[in-house]
């Protein structure tokens, strides 16, 4: 379970230049290679407040479900710093490869959220955590299949 929602994670990470869901993002905006080195820059240069604050949660929430599962598998340092190597690793692909911007700010959160489910994982029986996380897979494969037909792009406005 943890590596299909690895691939989940790797799919809404680096992948967003061949697919959509909904409006969320243009797949045609994201052959990108910027390097962002100055924590929540973004947010002082931002005209809205609404992307930069989807962009945090979205980071921490898909490491809750990766920090959950790893730790079923490691030792909360042991899945924490496994967390901060994937996200490292993604942020690399992504610069490498001009698959999205490159974010110190996106690693911050994504250790966040990984902290937030190994503190999860303690609290909550390991059956529960894997039908959630296996859950989390198959509504992203509902919304990978449905995502070309998902919103209205006569109501789609730009986020600064």
């Amino acid at each position: 379970m943890t590596g299909a929602y690895a691939l989940v994670i790797l799919a809404l990470t680096t992948g967003k230049s061949f697919f959509r869901i909904g409006y969320l993002w243009d797949p045609a905006n994201q052959h990108v290679r910027e390097l962002r080195l100055v924590p929540f820059e973004a947010w002082a240069r931002s005209e809205t407040w609404f992307g930069p604050l989807f962009d945090a949660v979205g980071n921490v929430a898909f490491f809750v479900p990766l920090g959950w599962l790893l730790a079923t598998l490691l030792r909360s340092s042991q899945a924490i710093g496994a967390a901060a190597v994937f996200s490292v690793a993604i942020e690399v692909t992504q610069y490498a490869f001009a698959l999205g911007r490159t974010d110190v700010t996106d690693v911050m959160l994504n250790v966040l959220g990984a902290v937030i489910g190994v503190g999860i994982a303690r609290l909550l029986p390991h059956r529960l955590l894997l039908w959630v996380s296996l859950l989390a897979v198959v509504a992203f494969a509902v919304l990978l299949v449905a995502g070309p037909y998902l919103g209205d792009p006569d109501k789609v406005v730009p986020v600064g």
